[in-house]
């Protein structure tokens, strides 16, 4: 008995995140509205404005104010607040005479509004401004490190970027400098690395502030894999962690590596290439984006299209605009009007929309 009542519980919980994935915001004349994979309305247009649905709920707003409505187009917070964001660990940052406090999915508030400037969660921890100067609180709204930095960036394995005056060091969720302010410029880490500046020149640093490749490129990208991009002469190229070129620089413009390819830019053209610098297709586009589920939008021209790996056409250039996929659908323009297509080609839902977003995850 047990069992099939956890099956049932499964069962329901399934279908109801399985619906959720299947809800797109679209907007016709001023209202945005919500449709299924058929095309069809499951929260009619009505709106002034609204927002993807994100752990059950989606903002919207009526008039001038936001509230959050479930997914059968009723407001579960009513329409109150001048600005709303996503729930994110249990809590919503709204703001409410002009400052930032924050919700729980009662739309009760459970810290005041009283921050100028306010980030989600995350890990327990939020990041608020009063005045100029930034701190920590936690979910009772209790500063945890009092307004103090000029900024402060995300936490990654427990290390955040913060600039007190002009410089920039690395800061623990206690406030403590971990990594004294020394640079002009910084990025949050990314496995385990932190790109940094200083002067013009870009180099990387562990999470003990050593240097693991020193200042020397005009620009450089977080590494994907054991690759980053970076730029020196004004060329662009790709290093290893040692900081070694694996692919000299020889492009006029590059992208990271997405699905074992790079888009590369060179002359006025666009082409992929592999993780050893090799054209898997050659430049022949006009504007392209990176792979995303097997495929990769190009423009030719005026129109867009897809193509696989091999950069054979999979939907020939036809559209105005297009959007990568995402399960399995993407947003197409032809005209003024948007719709979707499968990964065929094939319109699914008719271009009728006068604007339109991705279905939820």
């Amino acid at each position: 008995m047990k069992k099939i009542i956890l099956t049932l519980l499964v069962f329901i919980f399934c279908a109801a995140l399985y619906a959720q994935e299947n809800y797109a915001l679209v907007r016709m004349g001023k209202d945005w509205g919500f449709i299924d994979k058929k095309g069809t309305y499951v929260i009619n247009p009505q709106f002034a404005n609204a927002k993807s649905f994100s752990d059950g709920l989606a903002r919207a707003r009526t008039g001038t104010d936001w509230g959050y409505i479930n997914t059968k187009g009723t407001y579960s917070i009513n329409p109150q607040f001048e600005n709303a964001e996503d729930f994110c660990e249990g809590l919503a940052r709204v703001k409410k005479f002009k400052q930032w406090g924050y919700i729980d999915k009662k739309g009760s508030y459970v810290i005041n509004p009283q921050f100028d400037d306010a980030e989600d969660f995350d890990g327990g921890l939020a990041r608020v401004r009063k005045g100029t100067q930034w701190g920590l609180i936690d979910k009772k709204g209790t500063y945890t490190v009092n307004p103090q930095f000029d900024a402060i960036g995300e936490f990654v394995s427990g290390l955040a970027k913060a600039r007190k005056g002009k410089s920039w060091g690395f800061i623990d969720t206690k406030g403590t400098w971990v990594i004294n302010p020394q640079f002009d410029d910084a990025e949050d880490f990314n496995n385990g690395l932190a790109r940094v500046r200083k002067g013009l020149s870009w180099g990387y640093i562990d999470f003990k502030g050593t240097y693991i490749i020193n200042p020397q490129f005009d620009e450089v990208s977080d590494f994907y894999g054991d690759l980053a991009r970076a730029k020196k002469m004004r060329q662009w190229g790709y290093i290893d962690k040692k900081g070694i070129w694996v692919i000299n620089p020889q492009f006029d413009g590059a992208s990271d590596f997405s699905e074992g390819l790079a888009r590369v830019f060179k002359g006025k053209q666009w082409g992929y290439i592999d993780e050893k610098g090799t054209y898997v297709i050659n430049p022949q586009f006009d504007n392209a984006e990176d792979f995303s589920e097997g495929m990769a939008i190009v423009r030719k021209g005026m129109q867009w299209g897809y193509i696989d790996a091999k950069g054979t056409y999979v939907v020939n250039p036809q559209f105005d605009a297009a959007k990568n996929f995402n399960n399995g659908m993407a947003l197409i323009r032809k005209g003024p009007k948007w719709g979707y297509i499968d990964k065929k080609g094939t319109i699914v839902i008719n271009m009728q929309f006068d604007n339109a977003e991705n279905f939820s995850q």
